[in-house]
């Protein structure tokens, strides 16, 4: 049997298993930089990463899709006008939007009050930024705004235009989060 003495000195195991529990490292309680540990430097306002605004730009978009696509078939089933039909996809985009974020944090154990304050807060720009693009370019590209569902047209343009969306948002949602605005208040309540 070996012992490990070194004459007063500490042993190279008892090191060992004082840094793996860090226990004797004084100031790891109180460090704040994850910028070390992967995937921790988008938790920090302005080490916001282009990673974390995609998934937040995604999660807005797939509320947007959602909304204008329902709001495209029901108007165009009830056969109302291009005006009628983009006011009821928008009003739907927003409504999708927040209603996806509603539904994270209240799964987090946060009330309805507050869980409503904070998807308002964080998608309200990100929502409206991309309803502005996608819905221009929709209105810009020439027959767009006439074509009927079934036609290649209506789908290829609104693909292009939540594609054109997603990118122009992206920045959007990155200086918000970068300012612990947007998702960066929604990320909270996902630990």
């Amino acid at each position: 049997m070996q012992h490990d003495t070194h004459h007063g000195q500490p042993s190279h195991h008892a090191d060992q298993a004082s840094h793996a529990d860090h226990t004797g490292h004084a100031d790891h309680a109180g460090h704040t930089d994850h910028s070390a540990h992967p995937g921790h430097a988008a938790h920090r306002p302005g080490g916001t990463g282009w990673a974390m605004a995609a998934r937040a730009t995604l999660h807005c978009l797939t509320g947007c899709a959602i909304g204008e696509i329902l709001g495209m078939v029901i108007g165009t089933a009830l056969g109302w006008d291009n005006m009628e039909t983009m006011a009821l996809a928008i009003l739907l985009a927003f409504f999708f939007g927040y209603t996806l974020t509603l539904r994270s944090i209240l799964r987090a154990g946060v009330d309805f009050r507050t869980a409503l304050r904070v998807a308002l807060a964080a998608d309200t720009l990100s929502i409206a930024v991309m309803e502005l693009i996608d819905n221009g370019v929709i209105a810009l590209w020439p027959g767009a705004m006439d074509a009927a569902l079934s036609d290649a047209l209506f789908w290829g343009a609104l693909a292009l235009s939540l594609a054109v969306a997603f990118v122009a948002t992206t920045p959007v949602n990155k200086w918000m989060i970068g300012r612990g605005k947007g998702h960066a208040v929604v990320h909270q309540y996902h630990h």
